[in-house]
């Protein structure tokens, strides 16, 4: 380690939010493989952007690797299919993000690899962002924006920082810190590669300073030999929930603040999820695009909570029993985190790229809605500064008033619903609101 390395301080203090349980109870759990279950069930749409299409019909053969759909417009990125085996129907699923089409993958069982694939040769930018297409990578920290359209970002003069998001802050979810644990090489690789192919002045890991373990880890890549000029920093963030919502996260390490519409990229910055980084990498290394997605299993529903890998589209029915089995009397399944995560009613519905937990819960204790006692707390609570009470009486009264109360800056972390004393369902009230106001824009 060099003696010079030096860990930073957050810029700016994150406002609002809510301190909130970690129960990381699987951080120490090294990830195991689920075999390949009997079929896969791999959803076209999983990314911000428009839904692909078919590339492969019923019957076609097809290997782990293998293109299965795809899309031309600009904001997308392919799909891969995880499992090797024959394709056994097209049809539309209902996932957390609406219905879907999906193609249903009969697994042969075997794994084989597509024999097209082979390892990516870099040496310019554009090669990166087209490695990164064809990846199929899109962000695998929850949100789903194609990584492509970042790293295309990057080749702006007036981008200068690309910050690593390491933040992981929602209660139970440890995938991206096994990630920092069992896959330092690519972390370390995908880093440099990055920073040198786009030629970055600065590189910063943000990481929550509860998780030691994974700061030693990430420490040894800021101060990597690689480093000379030392424009790769550590930076350890207070322990804070919405850390790592892309925002906050912003502004906690540079102290900008993104204009509502606009992007990182429009304050000189570009985000992307530690686990990004090193499955971007892993691609240009093997080839293999991303098939597979690490998931924590947690709850007191759950018999062997643990960190899995699964292939892209096993559902969640299939990874609850590769977990010893769900307890009889379970009342709820998440799939994400508890906070910013979807309740799903059906386990046949399956895991995506952006998918990052299942939670199974049991004796819940129930919420008692009592009416707004004009505390004010969601308001303090609210890290983008709104007013959730008036957006949730706003719809029930008038709403035209959505647009002055800046609904639409809402990044729906759920800290207003987690803070409020009188149970009142406001992260729901949020979405509605935005929802309601977009159709009342596109009426005009």
């Amino acid at each position: 380690m060099s003696l010079k390395e030096s860990i930073l301080k957050p810029i700016a203090k994150l406002k609002g939010g809510a301190h909130i349980p970690h129960f990381k109870n699987t951080a120490e759990a090294e990830s195991v493989v689920m075999d390949a279950p009997a079929t896969v069930t791999i959803p076209l749409k999983q990314h911000i952007g428009a839904e692909c299409v078919a590339t492969v019909q019923k019957d076609d053969k097809v290997f782990v690797g293998t293109v299965i759909a795809d899309s031309t417009a600009p904001l997308s990125a392919p799909i891969h299919s995880s499992v090797s085996g024959t394709v056994k129907e097209i049809k539309k699923i209902s996932q957390p993000n609406g219905v879907v089409n999906s193609i249903v993958i009969e697994s042969d069982g075997e794994m084989t690899p597509d024999p097209s694939l082979k390892p990516r040769k870099i040496k310019t930018a554009k090669q990166l962002v087209q490695a990164c297409r064809e990846c199929g990578l899109v962000g695998l920290g929850g949100a789903g924006f194609p990584v492509h359209i970042k790293l295309e970002s990057l080749l702006k003069p007036e981008i200068d920082t690309l910050i690593i998001n390491c933040a992981e802050c929602e209660p139970y979810i440890t995938s991206d810190y096994r990630e920092c644990m069992e896959n330092y090489d690519d972390i370390l690789n995908g880093v440099y590669l990055l920073r040198d192919i786009f030629e970055l002045k600065n590189v910063i890991i943000a990481i929550e300073g509860n998780k030691p373990k994974a700061i030693e880890k990430l420490y040894e890549v800021a101060s990597d030999i690689q480093d000379e000029a030392d424009n790769v920093k550590l930076m350890c963030l207070d322990t804070s929930y919405p850390q790592g919502a892309e925002k906050m996260l912003v502004y906690t390490t540079t102290g900008k603040k993104i204009p509502l519409g606009k992007l990182p990229a429009d304050v000189g910055c570009a985000v992307m999820n530690i686990t990004s980084i090193s499955a971007l990498y892993r691609f240009i290394r093997t080839g293999m695009p991303l098939v597979s997605k690490r998931v924590t299993v947690d709850g007191n529903a759950i018999a062997k909570p643990q960190n899995v890998i699964v292939p892209i589209g096993t559902s969640v029915q299939d990874i609850i029993d590769f977990c010893g089995g769900a307890d009889e009397n379970i009342e709820k399944i998440i799939l994400g985190g508890p906070m910013m995560g979807s309740a799903i009613k059906d386990t046949e519905t399956v895991i995506a790229k952006q998918s990052n937990a299942v939670l199974c819960f049991k004796n819940i204790k129930p919420i008692r809605t009592t009416p707004c006692i004009r505390c004010g707390r969601c308001a303090a609570a609210c890290p983008m500064f709104l007013a959730p009470g008036a957006v949730e009486h706003s719809i029930d009264h008038n709403f035209t008033n959505l647009e002055n109360l800046n609904v639409m800056s809402c990044i729906e972390c759920g800290s207003c619903s987690y803070v409020c004393p009188a149970g009142r369902p406001l992260t729901a009230a949020m979405r509605t609101g935005k929802f309601e106001l977009r159709r009342l824009q596109n009426a005009k």
